[in-house]
């Protein structure tokens, strides 16, 4: 894994006026949610969260409504002050910075975008999208500089000197899209961007989304209560319950290994046709032994990244098993029965 970006380290925040005996409590009682806000009408928003997220990961994290998930991801950029704990984005304690230097790192470094956009109405596209760069003071040639690369990046070629009220609500979107990359930040964090969309935009936005954050190697925190769309985007997922985080996974672990019964009904009913994985369900070439009629010099050849729904594809063309391949050897077989097993699985 390459150096992390971002790295939270026992972040607490809790709101109310009995913080510090609530904080107590829980070291010492070991308190659930319930219990802080029943004792000490203190709300724990989030509880003790951990992770780091390394450069060009989209790490999406989800959950109900009053999970913590919003009030985590404010943490990143301090718009939320935590409780206790540690908070580090590219290698700067952002707890420790002061106002300048925090203002500096949210207009450089790191990229926002929300649910409702808030766009400055008055304003153009093209000077919506510049905003960033003149609170930077740059040269207005500069900003509109920027500004058109930034609207080409989302296909807004030719609605630069519209307004907002002109456009819908897919292309205002990809403005505040657009208005995060101005400043070419490291880090986006993104808090449930497409969720107010038709399905259709919602889809092809998550599209335009992945291919632009693998061409601009950005590292995104993602913010989502939608499980297929933390399946579809992320590198890894983060699961959320009453502000703490219970499971972190690839969506392949997350869906095929959930570790209790609260990630289990998030996961219940999907497919995992796209995230099972030929290395998961394959037997060693070595150890396979050939049924009568089988001959593996005549089988065909699939990736050990091929996926359950490529295999099923491939398996329908021939009597003979799989035989996985990776890095030019082979490595694995997968048989009728080996694929029944996983998609048996696949509907737990």
């Amino acid at each position: 894994m390459s150096e992390a970006v971002i790295r939270l380290q026992g972040v607490w925040k809790i709101f109310g006026t009995r913080v510090d005996e609530a904080m107590s409590a829980i070291a010492e009682q070991g308190l659930g949610k319930p219990e802080v806000l029943e004792r000490f009408e203190c709300v724990v928003g989030i509880a003790d969260c951990s992770f780091e997220v390394p450069r060009g990961e989209i790490f999406c994290v989800m959950g109900l409504s009053g999970s913590g998930k919003s009030t985590m991801v404010r943490h990143i950029n301090r718009l939320i002050e935590p409780t206790s704990g540690r908070i580090e984005v590219l290698g700067r304690e952002v707890t420790a910075l002061g106002g300048g230097e925090l203002r500096e790192l949210r207009a450089a470094q790191i990229g926002m975008v929300f649910q409702h956009m808030a766009l400055f109405p008055h304003r153009t596209v093209r000077d919506n999208v510049a905003f960033p760069l003149q609170v930077q003071g740059e040269p207005k040639s500069k900003r509109w500089e920027v500004s058109q690369r930034c609207l080409s990046l989302v296909n807004l070629d030719g609605y630069e000197d519209r307004f907002p009220s002109e456009l819908s609500g897919g292309m205002q979107q990809r403005v505040g899209l657009a208005r995060a990359l101005a400043s070419d930040p490291e880090v986006l964090l993104m808090d449930e961007p497409f969720s107010a969309l038709d399905p259709l935009i919602r889809r092809q936005l998550q599209e335009q989304f992945m291919a632009l954050s693998a061409e601009l190697d950005k590292t995104t925190v993602f913010i989502t209560h939608d499980l297929d769309e933390a399946i579809r985007i992320g590198t890894r997922i983060a699961i959320m319950k009453d502000g703490r985080i219970v499971q972190i996974g690839t969506p392949e672990e997350i869906v095929t290994n959930p570790i209790d019964e609260y990630v289990r009904d998030f996961v219940e009913g999907i497919s995992t046709l796209k995230l099972l994985f030929a290395h998961s369900i394959m037997e060693p070439v070595d150890g396979y032994r050939p049924r009568p009629g089988e001959d593996l010099s005549l089988a065909p050849r699939a990736s050990h990244d091929a996926d359950l729904s490529a295999l099923i594809d491939l398996s329908t063309t021939t009597h003979q098993p799989i035989v996985i391949t990776e890095g030019g050897r082979d490595v694995g077989v997968v048989d009728k029965t080996t694929l029944l097993r996983g998609i048996k699985g696949s509907d737990r």
